[in-house]
């Protein structure tokens, strides 16, 4: 009886793989809705300003660890690829602007990046935990969403990002 009390407990106390939708999110394979964003290093944009080219959407805050540590991997993916063959674009979810603001300046991030302290976002995007990384096409439908810090110029996430948007990416 004991056996079987301890192997219940560990069943109990293993991490869930599965995650809870956000209310409202957006699901793999359908399109954004039109939302505002609200410029933190640029001006407020619309999600329909930003079609015509594929778009990594990273969804961090400033107080998260594994958010701020892949921030020069999207840096550099940014300076490699932005505004050519694809675009990068930062949400921050902090509550304060300006702790987003100091870290995007600490960080010095190139990249546009918007607010939503109001967490309209982040339920759209399905972003219950962060990083939260959205991938989405020239059309603005969501291809894929990748959870947790990742190295984004890496040579891996070069060929998922060019495997997933479909095209060869220089």
């Amino acid at each position: 009886m004991k056996a079987l009390f301890l192997v219940l407990l560990c069943l109990i106390s293993l991490p869930s793989t599965a995650i809870a939708k956000t209310s409202g999110e957006i699901e793999v394979g359908s399109y954004l809705p039109e939302a505002t964003l609200h410029g933190l290093s640029n001006k407020s944009k619309k999600f329909s300003e930003l079609r015509g080219k594929p778009l990594v959407i990273n969804v961090w805050a400033s107080w998260c660890g594994p958010c701020r540590a892949e921030m020069d991997s999207l840096e550099r993916l940014s300076h490699r690829f932005n505004g050519k063959q694809l675009n990068v674009i930062g949400i921050s979810t902090d509550d304060d602007a300006s702790a987003a603001t100091a870290f995007i300046k600490e960080a010095r991030l190139t990249f546009d990046n918007y607010l939503d302290n109001q967490v309209i976002l982040e339920n759209m995007l399905g972003a219950n935990t962060i990083p939260l990384t959205i991938l989405v096409d020239a059309h603005g439908r969501v291809v894929k969403k990748v959870r947790g810090s990742q190295d984004w110029d890496s040579p891996e996430s070069i060929n998922l990002i060019g495997t997933v948007f479909k095209m060869k990416l220089k």
